[in-house]
C-alpha cells in the first residue's frame, strides 16, 4: 500500500464502529460496563413510549368517566323524565351493554405492555447476568477492604477511611451517586450467601437502615424489603455470636410478619442461648483470612499509598535521566527514564507513547476483550483474584504495533519478536479490576508458558494506556513500592536473574481500580533469543 499510515487510519476506524455484543462477565472489564448505558438509554426509551400510551389510555378513560359523570349530574336527575325520550333510553341501554365492557376488557394496556416487554427482550442479551451483579458487588467489598473504606460512607457516594479515629477522604470523586436500601441489601446478601458475614454486616445495616428512612416502604424496581433486610441481617448477628441484637432484630421482623413460623424458631432458639451466659460473647466481626494471599498486609498498604513511598524513593542511587541505550535512533529523541528499583531492577519510561497510539490499541483490542486466565498446571482458568478482560494482538496485523515492537527492542535491545517475545496483551480492567501478587515467569516446568518452547519470561514491558483517577498502582511486594498510573508511560523490569533463575522480588499486583477506566499493555520477552541481547552469566548465583 502507498501510504501506510492510511491503512491504519481505516483499520482504526472499522473497529471504531463495530459493535461489540457483552455477555456474561461484564463486570471484569469497565468497557463493557460502560455500554450498558447506551443499553439503558433504549430501554428508557421504550418505556417513554410506553408512559405515552398508557397516558393515551388513561386519558380516555378519563374522558369516558367525565362524560359518564356529566350524565348522572345533568341528565338523570329526573329518572322518569330521562327515560321518557327513546334516545336517552338507548345511549343508557347501549353504554352499559357495549361501552363499558369495552373499557373494562380492553386489550390496549395488556398490548401497551406487551410492546414494552418485547422491547426489553430485544436488549436481553446485552444485559448483565447475575454473575456480573455479584462480580460488581465483590468487586466493591474488594474496594471496601484494601483501601479500608467506610460502607456507611460508600452509601453517600464517598470514598472515606477512618485513621487514627478521624475520618478522611481517600478521594473526592467528581461524579458519584448514593446508594438505596436495595441496593445495600444486594451487596449484603452476595456476602451472606458465602457466609461472609464481615461484609454483610455492615452493608445489611446500611440496608435496614434507609428502608426504615423509606419508612419500609416498597418499590416495584426493588428486589428486597424491610422484612428481607432485618431477616438476612439477624441471621448475620447471630453467626457473628451478636445474639442479643439478633433476637432484637428478629422482634422487630415478627412486628411485620407475626406469623412467620421460622422467626418464631430463631426468637425461641435466641432467648434460650442468652440464658447461657457463655454464648453471650459476640465473637466480633472477623476479616476473612486469605489461604492463598499470605502478603495480603503488605499489598493492601502498598495499594493505599498509590504509588508515595518517600523512604523508598530518598535512595540516592535512583536517578532520571534521558536514556538512547546506544541506539542511533534515539539519539535525538531519548527517553524520559525513570529508575524506580535497583533490586529487582524497575524502570519507568516516560511518555513512551501517544496518546493517539494508545487510543487505537484500545480500539483494536476491543473486538477480541476475553475474560483474563491464570496458568492452572498446563491450563488457564479464570479466578477471582483477576479481574479484568485482555486480548492478544499480532504485531504483523496493523502498523501501529510493529512500530511498537520496534520501538521495545530499541529501548531494552531485546529481541521481542515472535517466538521469542509474546504477542501484545492489551488489559481492561473490570469494577474494583485487579491482580493479586503474582510472578510474569513460570514457577512451575508445566506452565503454559513453556508452550512456545523458548524458554521463560526474562522481562515485562508494560504500557500504561490510560490514566486513573484512584487506586490501580503496581506493586512490587517484597520491593516494598508501588508505581502509580501514569498514561503513556512504561514500566520494565527483569523477571529472571542471569543465571535463569526468577527474581523472588518481582512478585507484584495490580491494585484495585477505585476510580477510573484502567487499560494497559503487556510485552513479556523470553529467554531465547536473547543470546546476543542479554548474556547469561557465568556466576551461577548471578
Amino acid at each position: 500500500m502507498k501510504h501506510p499510515e492510511k491503512k491504519c487510519l481505516l483499520w482504526a476506524f472499522a473497529i471504531a464502529v463495530l459493535l461489540l455484543r457483552c455477555g456474561a462477565e461484564m463486570f471484569t472489564s469497565l468497557q463493557n460496563v460502560k455500554q450498558l448505558i447506551n443499553v439503558e438509554r433504549k430501554l428508557m426509551e421504550n418505556l417513554k413510549t410506553y408512559i405515552d400510551y398508557e397516558q393515551e389510555r388513561l386519558e380516555d378513560i378519563k374522558r369516558f368517566y367525565a362524560k359518564v359523570s356529566s350524565l348522572h349530574t345533568e341528565l338523570y336527575n329526573s329518572p322518569a323524565a330521562a327515560m321518557a325520550n327513546p334516545l336517552v333510553s338507548f345511549t343508557l341501554i347501549k353504554r352499559l351493554h357495549s361501552e363499558w365492557l369495552n373499557v373494562v376488557y380492553s386489550n390496549e394496556a395488556l398490548e401497551n405492555l406487551q410492546a414494552l416487554r418485547s422491547g426489553y427482550e430485544e436488549e436481553e442479551a446485552d444485559l448483565p447476568k447475575m454473575e456480573d451483579l455479584q462480580g460488581a458487588a465483590k468487586g466493591l467489598m474488594r474496594l471496601q477492604d484494601v483501601y479500608a473504606l467506610q460502607v456507611s460512607s460508600l452509601v453517600r457516594g464517598l470514598f472515606r477511611r477512618v485513621a487514627d479515629g478521624k475520618a478522611t477522604d481517600v478521594y473526592m470523586p467528581v461524579v458519584s451517586t448514593l446508594l438505596s436500601g436495595d441496593d445495600c441489601f444486594l451487596v449484603g446478601k452476595v456476602a451472606y450467601e458465602q457466609e461472609d458475614y464481615y461484609h454483610s454486616v455492615p452493608w445489611l445495616e446500611e440496608s435496614v437502615r434507609l428502608f426504615r428512612l423509606a419508612g419500609g416502604k416498597w418499590s416495584p424496581e426493588n428486589e428486597g424489603t424491610l422484612e428481607d433486610a432485618l431477616d438476612h441481617l439477624a441471621f448475620s448477628h447471630f453467626k457473628t455470636g451478636n445474639i442479643s441484637y439478633a433476637l432484637s432484630l428478629s422482634y422487630e421482623l415478627l412486628h411485620y410478619d407475626p406469623t412467620n413460623g421460622r422467626v418464631l424458631l430463631n426468637v425461641e432458639k435466641y432467648e434460650k442461648l442468652l440464658v447461657a451466659a457463655e454464648t453471650t460473647r459476640s465473637v466480633g466481626l472477623r476479616r476473612p483470612t486469605s489461604t492463598y494471599l499470605t502478603t495480603r498486609d503488605v499489598y493492601e498498604r502498598l495499594c493505599r499509598t498509590q504509588g508515595s513511598q518517600p523512604i523508598h524513593f530518598e535512595n540516592p542511587r535512583l536517578y532520571c535521566d534521558y536514556f538512547t541505550n546506544n541506539n542511533p535512533a534515539l539519539l535525538l529523541l531519548p527517553v524520559k527514564r525513570e529508575v524506580l528499583s535497583l533490586q529487582p531492577y524497575v524502570v519507568l519510561y516516560h511518555d513512551f507513547i501517544t496518546d493517539r497510539e494508545a487510543e487505537d490499541i484500545k480500539g483494536f483490542a476491543q473486538p477480541g476483550l476475553r475474560r483474563s486466565v491464570v496458568a492452572s498446571g498446563e491450563n488457564q482458568t479464570t479466578v477471582e483474584y483477576r479481574i479484568s478482560k485482555g486480548a492478544w494482538l499480532k504485531g504483523s496485523e496493523n502498523c501501529i504495533i510493529g512500530k511498537l515492537d520496534q520501538r521495545i527492542s530499541m529501548l531494552t535491545g531485546l529481541n521481542v519478536k515472535p517466538p521469542y517475545g509474546e504477542y501484545l496483551q492489551v488489559v481492561n480492567y473490570g469494577i474494583g479490576g485487579h491482580y493479586e501478587p503474582h510472578f510474569d515467569h513460570a514457577t512451575s516446568p508445566s506452565s503454559p508458558v513453556f508452550k512456545l518452547h523458548t524458554g521463560n519470561r526474562v522481562a515485562t514491558f508494560m504500557i500504561y494506556l490510560s490514566s486513573v483517577e484512584a487506586g490501580g498502582s503496581t506493586a512490587f511486594i517484597y520491593a516494598n513500592f508501588s508505581v502509580p498510573v501514569l498514561k503513556k508511560a512504561a514500566v520494565f523490569w527483569w523477571n529472571l536473574h542471569r543465571n535463569g533463575r526468577g527474581d523472588a522480588d518481582t512478585l507484584h499486583a495490580g491494585c484495585p481500580v477505585l476510580i477510573g477506566d484502567k487499560w494497559v499493555a503487556n510485552k513479556w520477552v523470553h529467554e531465547y533469543g536473547q543470546e546476543f541481547h542479554h548474556r547469561c552469566s557465568l556466576n551461577p548465583e548471578e
